[in-house]
């Protein structure tokens, strides 16, 4: 009963920074940052009936229903990803064309919202990958991604187990300071993950430096 909870819990935890993110795509658009005209329309579209469907289909009972719903969680964390990319390249190519594009505020809200939503997506993806994440699959100290602090603290927390609030304090920390702090990355997908979340990052913080720097020196 109590892990049952726990799993509510996280999964409620987990919807509310999706959303987050998908409403902060919304408004990326609203602000003009679309690198094919209606893309964001049909992305945003596609991760609200993977959000649902998902949201019907937990703790699935047979091995083929655990692999489809898998299958849909790297699906809508694929597209949120892309999406969050194609924003990044956008507001790249404005910066360099002197913001003819976006302009000013825009542009600084924009590259807040990149930042941010990169920050949510990868700690669904550490989530999922590790277990049990959006698949809701039995947690298993044999098969997982990255090796905690307190899982090396078997004799005083024996039964430690992350939970999604692990994982966006360690997509907060290696978003900010590009590398993990209380977690290690042990598996190559992990490593890539990590990787690519902080090559992003560290190009929307030199965007949102850059475009500061230049806003208070005109």
């Amino acid at each position: 009963m109590k892990h049952h909870r726990i799993a509510k819990k996280e999964l409620f935890q987990a919807q509310v920074a999706l959303f987050i993110a998908i409403g902060l795509q919304v408004l990326t658009r609203r602000l003009g940052t679309d690198v094919l005209p209606g893309s964001h329309y049909l992305i945003i579209a596609t991760e609200l009936v993977l959000a649902v469907f998902i949201s019907f289909t937990i703790n699935p009972r047979t091995d083929q229903g655990k692999g489809l719903h898998h299958l849909f969680a790297v699906i809508l964390l694929g597209l949120i990803s892309v999406a969050n990319v194609s924003g990044l390249i956008f507001v790249i190519r404005s910066l360099i064309t002197n913001g003819t594009v976006l302009v000013g505020q825009q542009l600084l809200a924009t590259s807040v919202a990149i930042f941010i939503t990169n920050i949510i997506v990868f700690a669904l993806w550490y989530w999922e990958i590790d277990s049990p994440g959006l698949t809701r699959t039995h947690w298993s100290k044999h098969d997982k991604d990255f090796q905690f602090t307190q899982q090396d603290m078997s004799d005083e927390l024996p039964d430690w187990q992350p939970q999604f609030g692990d994982y966006m304090y360690l997509s907060i920390s290696n978003g900010i300071n590009f590398a993990s702090s209380d977690a290690k990355p042990i598996t190559l997908q992990s490593k890539l993950l990590m990787a690519s979340q902080a090559l992003v990052s560290v190009l929307t913080l030199a965007l949102l430096i850059a475009r500061s720097v230049s806003i208070l020196g005109s």
